[in-house]
């Protein structure tokens, strides 16, 4: 089989809302499709894999944040290097902020990001919680939960995620949630997102297939307890 290296930035930090779900669904997803997932967990002061075919983060609370911002600082030309390259990735809430240019809390702290997407955020003082849905163009309508206070606004240039459909998104005045670069993608939608949302788990794999000319045997799971619990979710109050 194919080896998939799937790379898990700061685990330990950036976990506080279940987000290591997506490695799971990845993993497992991987394995359907035939391929065999190894799995690298990344920590603060690490020598960053050499082998990469996709990356995850996962969300965490605003001192998280300030803890790994020096290390994150410290591998973002690396970061940069593997997204101009097209390797695609998923960064959840706190490192969706952090893959931005900066993050002002409520208190005033400024955390430095990396630049990855043209997006600044500023802490409020009402957090952003509900049920949310949006519409991509490329993955469909996705299903997920937010649960942040940071109003993160898109640069001019930079390209959102989706549309909302219900929920806040980004900073609940412009209906945009998220946002991409390449194959990088950023959003506040927890959940975990990647259980809920097949077609973005697969889309993700097909974009590292693609890259990488990965053989993959492609078999697709039997999704209808998946698609039973997205025709609940439409139908779910915000």
């Amino acid at each position: 089989m194919s080896k998939l290296h799937i790379v898990h930035i700061y685990p330990n930090e950036m976990n506080t809302y279940g987000d290591r779900g997506n490695l799971l669904t990845l993993q497992r997803r991987a394995e359907w499709h035939g391929l065999e997932p190894v799995i690298h967990y990344y920590h603060a002061g690490d020598v960053f894999p050499k082998d990469v075919d996709i990356v995850l983060g996962g969300g965490g609370q605003d001192s998280a944040q300030s803890d790994i911002q020096d290390d994150i600082l410290r591998i973002g030309d690396r970061l940069h290097a593997l997204v101009n390259k097209g390797v695609p990735m998923l960064m959840v809430c706190g490192t969706y902020q952090l893959f931005g240019k900066r993050f002002i809390t409520h208190d005033g702290q400024e955390i430095q990001g990396i630049g990855i997407f043209d997006v600044e955020t500023i802490g409020g003082s009402k957090r952003l919680i509900g049920n949310i849905a949006i519409e991509t163009a490329d993955f469909g309508t996705l299903y997920g939960f937010e649960n942040h206070s940071g109003r993160t606004v898109l640069g001019a240039t930079q390209t959102p995620l989706g549309a909302v459909i219900r929920g806040n998104g980004n900073n609940g005045d412009d209906q945009t949630e998220g946002a991409r670069t390449h194959n990088a993608i950023g959003t506040y939608m927890h959940g975990p997102v990647l259980p809920n949302n097949p077609a973005l788990a697969d889309g993700l794999l097909s974009l590292a297939l693609q890259r990488q000319s990965l053989d993959s045997k492609r078999k697709f799971p039997d999704d209808d307890l998946v698609e039973q619990v997205r025709r609940s979710a439409l139908a779910r109050k915000y």
